[in-house]
């Protein structure tokens, strides 16, 4: 497959789509019991499927699709009803990458949110010291410019096939007649104190005396579908321009404690781009990711680039975990690529390549030499970026800074048309700022935190850091949406991809390797426990590890501690026979619908 030239469209007119009727069902959905693990089936599917994190976006993508639509028409409306029914994760606020196969050509579509133009370097300082992270969260200053919706219109006017504004349907529907509150919903609102400090989001989501809304709730959002309702007559300039943006500014730069920089010049002019994807043939695959500002591809393939130079300790899996001799060299690989990462990777259009060209960091010879350097014993802290290539300005490595949130999305759809899409507004609930459109109706949608994905300090050293804040430029990701093919045939293989953060880097690999390598489907490769590392500590997913994998681990000079770790991986694989089985997260409450 050629991916297509890179491309930028701006305030792009709504082509007219052909219009198949449709008509949506409200379903009959429940929300599931508990947080935590819940094993799940995997489900099969002849021609089509949808993945997403939760079931009434999973179901609008499935009707959509069942409808006539195609992937990109299926991917708006699950993006919609995202933002209603996992505000704490992604939507119209936010921003979102997303990977396109048409068949033939695959695209990359690059929605990720932008610094305003008044923002400096020290914007996350304060006495010359970095703000506490929570602080600087939960405020106006870490708001950017969000792209999701121009991204969708870009993909939506180049391939589309039903209205743009019938892809509204399903959010607007709900949005007006309610929907039963998530046990994941119900326990991120208990969970979260910032979010009540905010006297709209307080109002809406919790009760007179501060307790989140009960599992189960009827929740209606008014504001959401009027504005929805808008966007989908007008399309995105409904929320570029006017009264949107106009609330969208006073709520950043009203903030009470530190407000924003957001202009509506920023908003106006924010653009969505289509980049160059990144291909990399891996043995019999070849898997497509997205490129700078996203450190996804480049990381995770650095980490299985390396691993295919190691030599086989032992057997990947025993009784069902991945082995303690597997795990200690994928440990290694990723402290190694993460120290990588930090060195180099930021938004293209501020930072060179080494060598000016990313594929370098994943030539064979380069990561043969880096692969050398894992021995039988942790390197622990000590692992140092490598030279892949030449650069014009020498950059500091960027110190390390905790990444959250974040939704995946996996469609294919019965031509064969697939999406990958990960999508965003960072930490949980984003910057604690619900925005209501100006309708002064209750409830509205999230605002990003993504500005701090920036480096807090601009330089180390005196050394600039790649990932620093500068004006118009978009904060580094860890985003992975991936696409995987056949390499001697083309055919698609797969779609995957998590949030988690940085550690999506390592839920994407881990799963890779367990789809290629080890046998297993997409169900069984997503339901393996997590094991990752930034480069210090390792953390293992808690209580899923026999206590001899832990202690070897240990013995290997790993500082190894247990915790929580929620992926939610989607992945959708095209079987031997041209059928399909979908695989959902068993961390949280999605699923996967399809004929």
């Amino acid at each position: 497959m050629l991916p297509k030239r890179a491309l930028s469209l701006t305030g792009l007119l709504l082509a007219p789509m052909v219009s198949w009727g449709f008509s949506y069902e409200t379903p009959s959905i429940t929300p599931e019991v508990g947080s935590g693990f819940e094993e799940k089936p995997g489900w099969a599917a002849d021609s089509f499927a949808v993945a997403a994190a939760n079931p009434l976006a999973t179901d609008a993508g499935y009707q959509v699709l069942k409808a006539g639509g195609n992937a990109i028409d299926a991917a708006v409306a699950v993006q919609m009803v995202l933002t209603l029914v996992e505000p704490q994760s992604s939507g119209i606020g936010g921003g979102a990458f997303l990977m396109h196969f048409d068949g033939a050509d695959v695209q990359a579509y690059d929605g990720r949110e932008t610094a305003p133009a008044a923002v400096t370097g020290e914007l996350f300082m304060e006495d010359g010291e970095p703000l506490p992270f929570m602080e600087a969260v939960a405020s106006g200053l870490s708001v950017g410019v969000p792209g999701t919706l121009r991204m969708l219109e870009q993909a939506h006017a180049e391939h589309g096939q039903l209205a743009w504004q019938e892809l509204f349907t399903p959010a607007i529907t709900l949005a007006e007649e309610g929907f039963a509150v998530s046990q994941r919903l119900h326990t991120s609102l208990a969970n979260d104190e910032d979010l009540r400090e905010n006297d709209l989001a307080q109002a809406f989501y919790y009760s007179a005396d501060g307790e989140p809304l009960e599992v189960g709730t009827t929740l209606k959002n008014p504001a959401l579908a009027a504005i929805l309702r808008r966007i989908a007559e007008e399309g995105s300039a409904a929320f570029y321009e006017g009264e949107v943006a106009e609330d969208l500014v006073e709520q950043v730069q009203s903030h009470p404690v530190r407000p924003g920089k957001i202009s509506l010049d920023d908003i106006s002019g924010y653009q969505s781009l289509e980049r160059e994807p990144l291909c990399t043939p891996w043995q019999q695959w070849e898997v497509c990711g997205f490129p700078p500002p996203s450190s996804g591809h480049l990381t995770i393939m650095q980490i299985l680039g390396m691993l295919d130079q190691q030599p086989l300790l032992e057997a990947p899996l025993e009784n069902g975990v991945t082995s303690s001799g597997w795990l200690h060299q994928f440990l290694e690989a990723s402290r190694l690529a993460f120290a990588d990462r930090g060195r180099y990777i930021a938004d293209p259009d501020f930072v060179e390549a080494p060598g000016g060209d990313w594929s370098l960091m994943l030539a064979p010879d380069y990561l043969g030499k880096r692969s050398e350097l894992i021995g039988e014993e942790s390197m622990g802290e000590s692992a140092e970026p490598g030279n892949p290539g030449e650069l014009t300005v020498s950059f500091a490595s960027q110190p390390e800074q905790p990444e959250y949130g974040t939704s995946h999305i996996s469609i294919v759809d019965a031509d064969g048309n697939a999406i990958a899409m990960t999508t965003t507004i960072e930490q949980a609930f984003g910057s604690r700022i619900l925005a209501d459109g100006g309708t002064d109706l209750p409830g509205g949608y999230l605002l990003n935190n993504e500005l701090t994905d920036f480096s807090f300090a601009p330089e180390v050293d005196g050394q600039p850091v790649a990932n620093r804040v500068e004006p118009g430029k978009r904060p580094r990701s860890s985003m992975s949406p991936t696409l995987v093919f056949d390499q001697e045939t083309g055919a698609l293989v797969a779609s995957l991809g998590s949030p988690g953060g940085a550690a999506i880097i390592h839920y994407t690999a881990r799963t890779l390797a367990a789809m290629r390598d080890w046998g297993l489907n997409a169900q069984e490769a997503l339901s393996l426990p997590h094991a990752i590392t930034l480069g210090g500590d390792v953390y293992l997913e808690e209580g899923r590890f026999p206590e001899e994998i832990i202690e070897s681990l240990r013995e290997r000079g790993h500082s190894v501690s247990e915790r929580e770790l929620t992926s939610g991986l989607q992945a959708i694989r095209r079987l031997e026979d041209g059928t399909l089985f979908g695989g959902a997260d068993p961390r949280r409450e999605g699923v996967v619908m399809g004929e």
